[in-house]
């Protein structure tokens, strides 16, 4: 399904309304997410990040920002309680032990024997077995000086120890003593040296990792940290949070560079004509008609030409309006025509990913003009992506307020409430604002979604079965009609509905097209016959019309990674970050890339690793519980 697909589950409640349908319920990485447990992908759940291997053992991780939603917590019983605090008990000392284990100290009832003294001009002298019982002895006494916190001490015993017989051991035990003295060189050093006699020493794997990070090598920790969450089945917790911390902070870092480097630019036309077709449209207001003399470059002139070519619902159309907005804004003398001109604005600055500019605008738009209800619908969806959800239902009481009989009110607020998983709430808002104005299709159709999500799937179909008759000209009611019946494994009847509404789409938009219907088609073709390489041309298809479509670009990285073409899924990783929107789905966008990359790093540095995540694939089968 698309990322404006009704049917993904709700993140968390700092989505992009831009994205419901036909504005979408979340994010293309929440739709990544669910798509990849999904379909054919062992998945195991780390906080934050979710580790996936495909059935073409393929490592790699979802991360993000939001936490999935979870069915509500059972009440446990005070036994129930009980035995689970004794279990984590009994599993903290057990951890503890593990870390220590390296640095135990044998404690005899006889008096400490002298130590041995050697050096690397006397150790060649001794035998093998002088040798082993020499190091054994300095490793001993290194560990005891360990546990005394002597780490000075300790080195050179532990650097002893390696003269008389190098182990990997002695070398990551004196690597744990320059770590507590941060001396992060030394730590890579003794690390690499034990792993160059063990590639699989976990503990080595991690103190390198944590060496390599606080010398900023960001790429090299990752790796460490990939290598020895396989090694260990993705089952020890320090090693999986670590990761999880680390990609989020290169992926943070890579944001803010790429966000100080990013000009000004609008998202793709798809995203945008989503957004905007959220509202009922409107003629031009009177004063702004054509027929009204108008001076060619007064600021009244451009509002009216930005509102022209918006209606155009083309890129090229869209960067138009936006500039005129702005120069109408500039240029001034609008009179009662300003507050609009605001809203506009800020309309295309928020699609463009400024919020704050937005939100800026709208609160000057609705001190100007209170009867003005879109500005309040407007500022509630930006208060809702910033995460303050009292602050958006707060807008809507006061868009009713000024305007009870407004459909757009209802019909947004219900968004807030199916973002929220208030599907009964919803579903009032949406009926009202049908009630208000029966010719809006969006009204229909996310109303049949809603019951959908409320499990009344009989109610929802009967519902596009309406719309369909009703709407039969519009393509969006088949395409999110052709969603449902995905949804519910009707593969050949939901392909009729996505055909029907590409073949609507270029006959009643010559200069462009939605290309959901192409991107949801590639799916459903995928999951029926896992024919990749049509559902790879349909996306291609959708990128050739519209090369900017964030949700072609992530649905192309997905096809090739499950098929194991992590080079090529790489590539349009990165793609994914530069068109990213906002900073959020930069960091996601970003999180995918470098996990892509440090598996490509794996598969090369540690081939047995690979042999192993095939393995591990192979044997739990492809039933991946739920994110």
């Amino acid at each position: 399904m698309s990322s404006e697909s009704p049917l993904t589950p709700t993140q968390n409640v700092v989505l992009d309304t831009a994205k419901l349908p036909p504005a979408g319920a979340s994010s293309v990485w929440d739709r990544v997410s669910k798509w990849v447990s999904e379909n054919k992908a062992l998945v195991y759940t780390i906080a934050g990040v979710a580790v996936v291997v495909t059935s073409a053992g393929v490592v790699y991780y979802l991360s993000d920002s939001s936490k999935p939603s979870t069915p509500p917590v059972q009440k446990k019983s005070k036994n129930q309680k009980r035995k689970e605090k004794k279990k984590a008990e009994e599993e903290k000392k057990t951890k503890t032990a593990s870390v220590q284990e390296e640095f135990v100290v044998e404690k005899k009832a006889d008096a400490p024997e002298e130590l041995p003294e050697v050096d690397e001009a006397t150790v060649g002298q001794l035998d093998e077995e002088t040798r082993k019982a020499y190091a054994a002895k300095l490793k001993a006494a290194g560990n005891k000086a360990y546990g005394e916190k002597d780490y000075p001490k300790a080195i050179d015993l532990y650097g002893k120890a390696i003269l008389c017989k190098p182990d990997p051991v002695f070398y990551s035990n004196r690597a744990a003593c320059y770590n507590v003295q941060s001396n992060w060189e030394k730590v890579v050093e003794d690390t690499s040296a034990a792993l160059a006699m063990d590639s699989e020493y976990v503990k080595a794997l991690n103190r390198r990792a944590i060496a390599y990070e606080n010398l900023g090598k960001f790429s090299d920790a990752l790796l460490d940290f990939t290598a020895s969450c396989i090694i260990d089945a993705f089952s020890n917790d320090v090693s999986r949070n670590s990761l999880e911390r680390l990609l989020k902070k290169v992926a943070e870092q890579k944001s803010q560079a790429i966000l100080e480097a990013r000009k000004k630019k609008l998202p793709s036309a798809t995203f945008v004509s989503n957004y905007l077709q959220s509202f009922r449209p409107k003629p031009l207001p009177e004063g702004l008609e054509e027929s009204a003399e108008l001076t060619e470059d007064s600021g009244k002139a451009l509002l009216r030409k930005g509102l022209i070519a918006m209606a155009q619902k083309t890129g090229e159309g869209y960067e138009e309006a936006a500039a005129s907005f702005e120069k109408a804004l500039e240029v001034g003398d609008l009179g009662d025509f300003e507050a609009l001109a605001l809203n506009m604005r800020a309309t295309f600055t928020y699609l463009g990913g400024n919020a704050q500019g937005a939100l800026e605008d709208l609160n000057k738009s609705v001190e100007l003009q209170p009867s003005l209800a879109q500005s309040y619908i407007k500022r509630a969806s930006l208060h809702l992506e910033l995460g303050n959800k009292d602050a958006a239902a707060d807008d809507f009481e006061l868009a009713i307020n000024n305007d009870k009989e407004d459909p757009d009110i209802y019909y947004h607020r219900a968004q807030l409430h199916f973002i929220l998983g208030e599907f009964a709430e919803a579903a009032k808002d949406y009926q009202k604002s049908i009630d208000l104005d029966r010719s809006f299709i969006f009204s229909h159709i996310q109303l049949g979604v809603t019951q959908y999500k409320m499990g009344s799937v009989a109610s929802a179909m009967a519902t596009f079965r309406r719309s369909v008759k009703n709407f039969e000209e519009v393509p969006d009611v088949y395409n999110y009609y052709g969603e449902l019946l995905l949804d519910q494994q009707n593969y050949s009847e939901a392909i009729e509905k996505f055909d029907k509404a590409v073949e609507m789409e270029k006959a009643s938009k010559p200069m462009g097209i939605n290309v959901l219907p192409l991107i949801n088609k590639a799916l459903a073709l995928f999951q029926w016959k896992h024919d990749f390489q049509e559902a790879e041309n349909l996306c291609q298809k959708a990128l050739i019309i519209d090369p900017e479509c964030d949700i072609a670009v992530g649905t192309m990285a997905q096809l090739l990674l499950q098929q194991g073409k992590v080079s090529q899924a790489l590539k349009y990783f990165e793609r994914a970050a530069e068109l990213a929107r906002t900073e959020g789905e930069i960091i996601n966008a970003i999180s995918y890339a470098e996990a892509t990359r440090t598996q490509l790093e794996v598969q090369e540095k540690y081939p047995q690793l690979a042999a192993r995540l095939n393995a591990m694939g192979g044997s739990m089968g492809p039933g991946a519980p739920p994110m």
